[in-house]
């Protein structure tokens, strides 16, 4: 992604997908480690954060996979610029849209372990699946309308879902019975993915679901329009302050839909798409400010070697590339002569740094998963 036309590379935006993309490569497992080492209430409180709620309400690993999407936003204004400028016909960034949310879409069900045919195991949704079509639908309205046109598509589809989920009634339930077993889009999912689903009665990356996940892709896209501005006036700081303020308000706003539409990570209700979006933004303008305003980058490395490699890591992680063989295989004679307590603490600890050198070793190569 560059910003603008000149060449300066938005650093800020690799690092904060690879912060997102740490907590499902080992980060989550370090917290827990740390809690149990040294029992701190700060790292109790942390571990209680790494794990996702189970109906309603909101944890921080709530927000990983809402905040990529929402990256994934961001680079798209970036990405369509680069082709224009360099010449690519409408079709041709059309047949890249459609292959691109193929290409995720099929990665998802490899990750799902669809080829183990197994159909007590089959799952076509996913969440490769999801961001693939999210960021396609959302891409279309990119390329067919103006600012007001996308804003409006923002606001249409998280108000018509609302809609949707509230007043259409369920068979055996009614209207508006936001349950497990009574909502519309687990009833749809049940009808159209029959034996597929993630749970019994509902697939968080289901049907009728992805409707909003294009609002969390075009969120994104707002941020992205924003960053490559070159209007007068638009400095640096002023971006910053202006994104991490349109994150306090959505995060106010997606409160105060909760109130009578709850923030459901299963559902992506209206009221989750702002409320992750607003963290989302926040933490956006906050590595843009410190990383690409203030230059203060060499701290977020570590991050940019995940972030430009984040499809691969989380596709290889999956049983293709068995990380903790490797980590065992250096650690194992240390592990079992550590204390018990200490013990996970290593084990995360060296799987994350198994997978970090794997993908600095692809960094320093020039070695990118293209998508």
């Amino acid at each position: 992604m560059k910003e603008s036309t000149g060449d300066q590379r938005l650093y800020s935006l690799d690092a904060l997908r690879g912060f997102d993309m740490l907590w499902i490569t080992g980060g989550q497992k370090f917290v827990f480690a740390l809690a149990t080492v040294t029992g701190w209430p700060l790292f109790e409180w942390m571990n209680s954060q790494m794990h996702h709620v189970e109906w309603n309400g909101f944890a921080f690993y709530d927000m990983i996979f809402p905040l990529f999407l929402f990256l994934a936003g961001v680079s798209m204004p970036y990405s369509f610029a680069a082709r224009t400028e360099r010449g690519d016909s409408r079709r041709k960034i059309y047949l890249h849209a459609v292959k691109r949310m193929v290409v995720l879409v099929v990665l998802g069900m490899l990750v799902n372990r669809i080829l183990e045919l197994n159909p007590d195991n089959l799952r076509f949704a996913s969440v490769l699946g999801r961001i693939g079509i999210a960021w396609f639908l959302a891409a279309m309205i990119v390329l067919n309308s103006g600012l007001k046109w996308q804003v409006a598509w923002f606001w249409g589809l998280l108000i018509i879902y609302c809609l949707l989920m509230l007043l259409v009634p369920v068979p055996g339930f009614g209207a508006g019975v936001l349950t497990p077993e009574g909502n519309l889009a687990g009833h749809i999912d049940r009808l159209l993915l029959p034996g597929t689903m993630y749970t019994e009665f509902n697939e968080p990356e289901g049907i009728l679901s992805t409707i909003p996940s294009v609002s969390t892709a075009l969120l994104g896209v707002f941020a992205g329009h924003l960053l490559r501005s070159v209007r007068g006036g638009l400095t640096g700081m002023r971006k910053a302050m202006i994104i991490i303020g349109a994150g306090i308000a959505s995060l106010l706003l997606g409160i105060i839909w909760g109130t009578f539409f709850p923030v459901n990570k299963n559902l992506w209700t209206s009221s989750f798409v702002l409320y992750a979006g607003g963290w989302s933004l926040m933490l956006l303008g906050l590595f843009y400010l410190i990383i690409d305003v203030w230059k203060i980058r060499k701290w977020a490395f570590f991050f940019v070697v995940i972030g430009m490699n984040s499809i691969t890591i989380y596709v290889l992680q999956h049983r293709i590339l068995r990380f903790d063989i490797i980590r065992d295989f250096f650690l194992k004679g240390i592990y079992n002569l550590s204390p018990e307590v200490v013990q996970p603490f290593i084990s995360s600890l060296g799987y994350i740094a198994v997978v970090w050198l794997f993908l600095w070793f692809l960094y320093r190569k020039r070695i990118f998963l293209k998508v």
